[in-house]
């Protein structure tokens, strides 16, 4: 090269003494002239191929052409030409020596032919719509940083030589920032793309500059900043990140992988099962790398160069502090030391962010991939293994693992990359201090163990997660059956049950935390660890070794970068192992067994086949159903008849294909419409639950709910059909659930009909209704095959086949003529209940649906015109509202950490950490100071004095403060436990003295939320945070000290930057804390809509609309991920902008100290910028472990929302005289009583005035809204008086206690609700009785046999909801309840409307003998039950309109004589 230069008459290539040795530094004009001139275009042709291939295989369509690529190509051809023209121009002139100028003849061809290669690109990234283009983008910034040096030299030589080719230089040099310039900005989109998507993300249309600097997200900052942020101001996700992106590509995947590990060798069964659970995590994993690995490596390619330049910058240090040892040493090379350390920093800082952002969006990605196959898989999940995971544990798996595989993501390099960082530090520091260095690896093996040792002993201290899954599964089954706490005054049980749960998560927590606390002192610790431990043997070991600034302060900078990968290492292991575990249980939730899609054939066979069919719910359970052959015919109808726990729902679900078939065939003909025998009822309007997902056509849609007679109820409801109806029907009656269940089916217009029992839940001449209008031969199903499990005699005659069933088997069957002509079992059971099928017969009793609990009150609506409905009317459950505005400092401390509402551990615990907290940094600064000081000791005869007594106060300072931070964690630690408990507390404790009202208002996600998501952020983050943030502010006023002590003048930079870092801070907080907001309150609809579809699954799967909730399942993740996006992105935003203001920092500390050269020893300098350099960490992590504290108070914010809400009564009064044996004859007096459901609305029961003497029976009996429940939810106080008095034997209700009053006397309720636990704690949960008086109750109430054929027996575990007994077994459970209280009141709601015929007698005649010498008061909807009642009390619109006995009131011939009639009793 340097032959090469000479013929053109140029210098060498290099030339030291011209280029570092001098006053003046410049490059040579043959470097100038070749390599800065060649390297871009070298850049530029080398990678220009694979640039190609890369643009070939990403096709985004075609750009058309814009301004801005006009601009671009425009500039282009004007560069290249001026390449050509001083080519010629070179050619002209010097023709005759032509060879003396080849390094000027070549340059400008080269520079021209490169030119025209960036040319082709701009048309080809046009062409295949890249909008902006990095590679060029780094092109221009190379050509125009290569031209700066030749620039400079044409500034100081004279131009007068040759004019035109400086004039040439300087055109060409503008040329090239305009085309840098125009690289800064991003091209229009491409054709056929620009599809107007309201409110898109502006990172689609950013640059790439724009994009590595995050400016695109500054509007939404600003926006957030004025006003605050809400969920109409987030932008839409890309289509990358949506959930139908993101799962149709991993769904394909993961079957496949599913189907390998059901291809496993066959070897023994439970080996088998474990290898299949061992390797779901794996495949899993596996899976979600295939599709999310090569983004992932982009970011991970970030992290690898950042570290490059982490390590580059101790270098440079070194080189700083030489200069300032070398007194002749030019300035210039300081401040070329100083700007070098300062662009190193800013590139580092900028690929971290970079890194990171990649991390979070694969994150995102992550959540909502595994979120999407948890919700497919729950719809298709067979019943052995959904008995396996409750409602409450799938929630789990989409909130609290999801949350540990994203931050496996973020943390997962740390892994692999941190050994490898410690390895390299170690390496440096050996070149400083020799062997000494090996101190430091002693420290660090020493240090590793311990902290090993202490992640073991947290890990196995997760079992907190197996407390708070018990916790938020119990809180779950609370939540569903709160009716039934309030009835039978239990929420003192069930609380008790909930803080066990919860003092042994605190148990578990505590430990954890002080465990932690050691880590964290340990960590903290380690830089003065390490270095005390190396710079200790490296001066005792030899006096010759003496600590000068250069040694110390460079190897204290790499200490500083070691104890990065030191605190990660262990904090990632903990995170993969997390990780592991999390993806072993999703895995096994998404291998576990789906029904089988051979289960039922479709086939062009009429109606429904099942050929020597043999059933059961699990693989390895006995068998439900055995031997079963049944042919329905198209277009009849089947009855299927038998005792509790026959098999009939099992038939119906074994036509469904829920349950295992073990052997022979099932045949369906043409879709399905199923009707279960509990209702499942969508969180939706009536209209919406009716149509389910199809069109509405109006005259078809009216017909059904005429058919299906809710046309009286939709009067009452306030906005008619567009009334919301509360989580699973809370405001709908049972009978009225069940309506909207059959008009769901009815809607549908499908070939076959599953009716699991439809009419028992409601009133008897509704019953008859919808028989004749929708089941029987003249009802809009006549022409459909329709299979219906009955209890209903009267209806049996009309069926074309009846099925009867005992104990899984089909007994008999056929028409019901040819079964009582057999004389079997059949006739024998129609026989004996003969009396009670004709009384029953066609309307039994004209009842009316008990209201239910019908908080809303429903307020007639006659008046109203469909039309004018106010939007808000038919609204029931309150959205999870986001408040708005910051959370201040002193607000937080009052929330959480509040001195009053701790006890006095707690308050030792927070009056400590303010002492501890300044003595720690005190300390940090002194031994720093010290260290610095020993750096500038001056070295006589090769030694320094006094090292021994240095290196001591050295060690006392460094341990003094670990002691410190070990005493500030645990008191915050210990605080922050304690808070939370009482947090806890008085969260549970405030919801369950809420009204029935408040239940039926709030969805159980949001509640739920509160007990899993926000209490986890206050027992965990917030204390974390705390500790982080005010160990980071502390850290800050350390730097900032130094660096004053160091350069005074350094106050007029800090000044200006901590403005701008108050600045940038203001506007980031302010945002962040909406944004966390928004999101809290947009995941709750994401659990809600899990445990409504977890429970209606099967009704999904039988009406075919998986696909429809998939969609709905869709909407609300990507809803949820609208506002995860931009808050993750708010913290890179804060993070790029906040580094560059340390990095000013760091730029400040530099230059003033080269310019104080002669006024400042090394030692302080050292201290001053290797401090300095820890700025960029200090001030993101500040603001961003504040943003975490104030982000996460929201979570107490969110908490405490429910300490003002309304709440019931005290449930014990102090200083109640109310006897033990109270009530001891059952008096009930009503004194001119009234009940509103809400002020404002009409009188649900108005005028009451009624004594029911002691052990006397009365029936309550009225049509749908009559009142007739209401009486009874006064009666419990469920609803308070608005007016009057109840008086039992004698005492004012109003002025007892509830649980006084509630566990004194017994209800039989309308839904039988049973609690996951033993059947014992199901009947008895305070253990007030002995097993003697448990089993009479049992064989009173007709379980006893079934309970003692059961494996535990008493300790039977119940599933949740009691899924694994029969509604009508759980209907026995509740009266055996009753029998067991044994008060003398008790108040029967349609008690047996689950049950058959011959069950039902049974109970009566059970009812009759064990409570004669009680009062009992029945709501009735079979009137035979009660017509040898004392009295009858018959409602009407909130009043009594009659009351007498029986026999007086039909002589009366009134509105009961009527009611009788229709019933065919008269």
């Amino acid at each position: 090269m340097d032959a090469f230069c000479e013929l053109s008459g140029l210098d060498p290539l290099w030339d030291w003494n011209r280029t570092w040795y001098t006053d003046k530094p410049d490059l040579t004009e043959c470097f100038q002239n070749t390599v800065l001139v060649w390297f871009p275009c070298v850049y530029l042709w080398l990678l220009a191929p694979f640039y190609a291939l890369h643009l070939y295989c990403h096709d985004h369509g075609r750009i058309s052409v814009s301004s801005l690529c006009t601009a671009k190509m425009v500039l282009g051809f004007l560069l290249a030409s001026f390449g050509f023209v001083e080519f010629f121009y070179i050619l002209l002139e010097r023709s005759q020596e032509i060879q003396n100028h080849m390094v000027f003849l070549l340059s400008p061809i080269i520079r021209s032919l490169t030119v025209v290669l960036a040319i082709c690109i701009i048309q080809l990234e046009r062409i295949r719509g890249c909008r902006s283009s990095v590679f060029l983008f780094l092109f221009w910034v190379l050509a125009v940083v290569c031209s700066l040096v030749p620039m400079r030299s044409k500034i100081l030589l004279d131009i007068s030589n040759d004019l035109v080719r400086y004039m040439a230089f300087f055109s060409y040099f503008s040329l090239q920032l305009a085309q840098l310039f125009l690289c800064c900005f991003a091209d229009q989109p491409p054709e056929g793309k620009t599809v107007v998507v309201k409110n898109a993300c502006p990172v689609q249309d950013a640059s790439f500059l724009s994009k590595i600097l995050f400016w695109w997200f500054t509007g939404l900052v600003v926006k957030g900043y004025r006003t605050p942020l809400e969920a109409k101001d987030l932008w839409n996700l890309r289509e990358e990140d949506r959930s139908n992106k993101i799962i149709s590509d991993l769904e394909e995947e993961w079957t496949t992988e599913c189907a390998k590990l059901q291809q496993l060798p066959d070897q023994a069964q439970i080996l088998r099962k474990l290898q299949k659970e061992q390797s779901s995590g794996f495949c899993l994993l596996r899976t979600l790398a295939r599709n999310f690995g090569p983004y992932f490596l982009t970011g991970t390619l970030c992290i690898i160069f950042h570290d490059i330049f982490m390590f580059a910058i101790p270098q440079v240090l070194s080189l700083l502090l030489g200069f300032m040892k070398e007194e002749e040493a030019p300035l210039w090379k300081g401040y070329f030391y100083a700007t070098l350390m300062f662009l190193l920093s800013c590139l580092q800082s900028l690929l971290n962010h970079q890194y990171m952002y990649t991390c979070f969006t694969v994150g995102m990605r992550v959540k909502t991939a595994v979120m999407g196959l948890v919700y497919r898989k729950s719809l298709v999940i067979n019943s052995a293994s959904r008995r396996t995971c409750t409602v409450g544990e799938i929630v789990n798996l989409v909130s609290a693992d999801t949350q540990k595989l994203m931050d496996f993501v973020v943390y997962f390099n740390a892994v692999w990359l941190a050994p490898i960082e410690i390895a390299l530090c170690l390496f440096f520091l050996w070149q400083h201090l020799g062997p000494s260095a090996l101190a430091g690896i002693a420290t660090v093996i020493l240090i590793f163990p311990l902290n090993g040792f202490i992640a073991k002993k947290r890990s196995k201290l997760q079992v907190q997660m197996k407390y708070m899954d018990g916790r938020i599964k119990l809180m779950n089954e609370i939540l569903n059956g709160i009716k039934i706490l309030k009835f039978y005054a239990w929420e003192k049980a069930f609380l008790e049950q909930v803080l066990g749960y919860r003092e042994k998560e605190l148990k578990a927590l505590k430990k954890s935390q002080i465990l932690y606390s050691i880590s964290i002192a340990s960590f903290n610790s380690s830089t003065f660890l390490i270095a005390f431990a190396m710079f200790g043997v490296y001066v005792l070991t030899d006096d010759k070794n003496v600590l000068d600034a250069q040694k110390v302060f460079v190897s204290m900078a790499l200490i500083n970068i070691l104890k990065t990968p030191l605190s990660q290492l262990p904090f990632a292991m903990s995170t993969t192992m997390q990780a592991i575990v999390s993806l072993k249980r999703l895995g096994k939730y998404l291998c576990s067994e789906e029904l089988k899609e051979d289960n039922v054939t479709k086939t062009p066979l009429n109606g429904v086949l099942i050929d020597n069919g043999t059933f059961s719910w699990t693989k390895e359970g006995p068998p439900c159903l055995r031997r079963i052959n049944v042919r329905v015919p198209k277009g009849s109808l089947v009855a299927v008849v038998g005792h509790v726990g026959s098999g009939k729902s099992s038939l119906l679900s074994a036509m469904l294909g829920e349950t295992e078939k073990r052997s022979g065939n099932v045949s369906v003909k043409g879709s399905v419409a199923y009707v279960p025998q509990q209702a499942w009822i969508q969180n939706a309007t009536v209209q919406e639950n009716v149509v389910f997902g199809r069109e509405k056509q109006k005259t078809w849609y009216q017909r059904v709910l005429e058919a299906c007679a809710l046309l009286p109820d939709l009067n009452i409801l306030p906005a008619g059909d567009s009334t919301e109806i509360g989580e699973k029907g809370l405001n709908l009656s049972g009978g009225q659930k069940q309506r909207v269940s059959l008009a769901r089916a009815v809607y549908r217009k499908a070939d076959i009909y599953l009716l699991d029992d439809p009419l028992s839940a409601v009133d008897a001449h509704v019953g008859q209704h919808i028989f004749d209008k929708v089941i029987g031969p003249k009802g809009v199903l006549r022409d459909k095959t329709r299979v219906l499990v009955t209890h209903g005699m009267s209806f049996l005659p009309q069926a074309d086949l009846i099925l009867v069933l005992v104990e899984g088997e089909i007994t008999e069957s056929g028409s019901y003529q040819e079964l009582l002509s057999r004389h079997g079992a059949f006739a024998d059971f129609i026989h004996t209940f003969a009396s009670n099928d004709r009384k029953e017969s066609i309307t039994e009793a004209a009842t009316g649906d008990t209201n239910s609990t019908n908080l809303q009150g429903m307020e007639p609506m006659s008046d109203i015109d469909e039309e004018q409905i106010p939007e808000d009317l038919g609204k029931l459950t309150e959205v999870d509202k986001a408040r708005t505005g910051r959370v201040s400092f002193e607000q937080e401390l009052e929330n959480n950490y509040t001195i009053t509402h701790l006890s006095p551990p707690a308050r030792c615990s927070l009056i400590n950490m303010p002492s501890f907290l300044p003595f720690t940094y005190w300390a940090s600064l002194a031994y720093n100071y010290w260290l610095s000081l020993w750096a500038d000791e001056p070295i006589v005869n090769g030694t320094q004095i006094d090292t021994d007594m240095k290196l001591a106060v050295y060690g006392a300072l460094g341990f003094a403060q670990g002691i410190a931070i070990f005493g500030t964690t645990v008191a915050i630690s210990v605080g922050g436990i304690i808070a939370s408990r009482h947090l806890h507390m008085d969260l549970l404790k405030n919801v369950l003295h809420s009204p029935m009202s408040f239940f039926e208002t709030t969805p159980s996600g949001n509640l739920l939320n509160r007990f899993a998501k926000e209490i986890d952020a206050i027992d965990c983050m917030i204390p974390d945070g705390l500790k982080m943030m005010l160990g980071y502010l502390f850290k800050l006023m350390e730097v900032c000290i130094i660096v004053m002590l160091a350069t005074p003048f350094a106050m007029v930079v800090l000044l200006p930057l901590a403005i701008l870092y108050a600045f940038v801070q203001s506007f980031y907080v302010a945002t962040s804390c909406q944004l966390r907001r928004l999101e809290s309150v947009s995941r709750s609809p994401i659990y809600t809509h899990f445990n409504e579809t977890v429970q209606g699954a099967s009704v999904i799967r039988a009406f075919g609309e998986q696909h429809r909730f998939i969609v709905q399942a869709n909407k609300r993740v990507d809803f949820n991920q609208t506002s995860y996006f931009p808050r993750f992105v708010a913290t890179r935003w804060l993070a790029v902008n906040l580094e560059f203001v340390g990095n000013g920092v760091v730029l400040a500390a530099a230059i003033l100290s080269v310019m104080g050269k002669d006024t400042l020893s090394p030692g302080i300098v050292g201290l001053a910028v290797s401090h300095s350099l820890q700025v960029t960490g200090i001030l993101s992590w500040i603001v961003r472990s504040w943003t975490d504290v104030e982000n996460n108070i929201v979570s107490v914010e969110r908490v405490k929302e429910y300490f003002d809400t309304p709440k019931e009564a005290a449930w014990k009064v102090e200083g109640s005289s109310l006897p033990l044996a109270w009530p001891q004859t059952g008096t009930i007096e009503f004194q001119d009583y009234g009940l509103q459901y809400r002020k404002g609305l009409d009188w649900a029961l108005r005028g009451i005035t009624l004594k029911i003497q002691e052990r006397e029976k009365v029936g309550i009996v009225g049509r749908t809204g009559a009142g007739k429940s209401s009486l009874a939810l006064g009666i419990f106080r469920i609803l308070e008086a608005a007016k009057g008095e109840i008086y039992i034997d004698g005492v004012n209700i109003a002025e007892i206690g509830l649980h006084d009053l509630r566990s004194r006397i017994t209800i039989i309720p309308q839904d039988p609700v049973l609690f996951s636990g033993s059947l014992r704690m199901n009947l008895d949960p305070f253990d007030a009785y002995t097993d003697e008086e448990i089993w009479t109750s049992l064989e009173l109430a007709h379980l006893k046999n079934f309970v003692s054929n059961l494996p535990d027996k008493l300790n039977y575990e119940c599933s949740e909801g009691g899924e694994n007994l029969s509604l009508g077994q759980r209907q026995l459970v509740c009266l055996a309840r009753a029998l067991l209280r044994k008060t003398k009141i008790l108040v029967l709601d349609e008690a047996t409307a689950a049950v058959d015929l011959e069950t039902d007698t049974l109970i009566q005649s059970t009812i009759r003998q064990q409570f004669e010498d009680c009062t009992v008061l029945t709501i009735a909807h079979r009137l035979n039950t009660i017509m040898d009642y004392t009295r009858v009390i018959v409602m009407d619109k909130g009043h009594i309109s009659e009351m007498d006995s029986p026999a007086n009131l039909i002589s009366s011939r009134g509105q009961f004589y009527c009611m009788c009639r229709e019933a065919g009793l008269v």
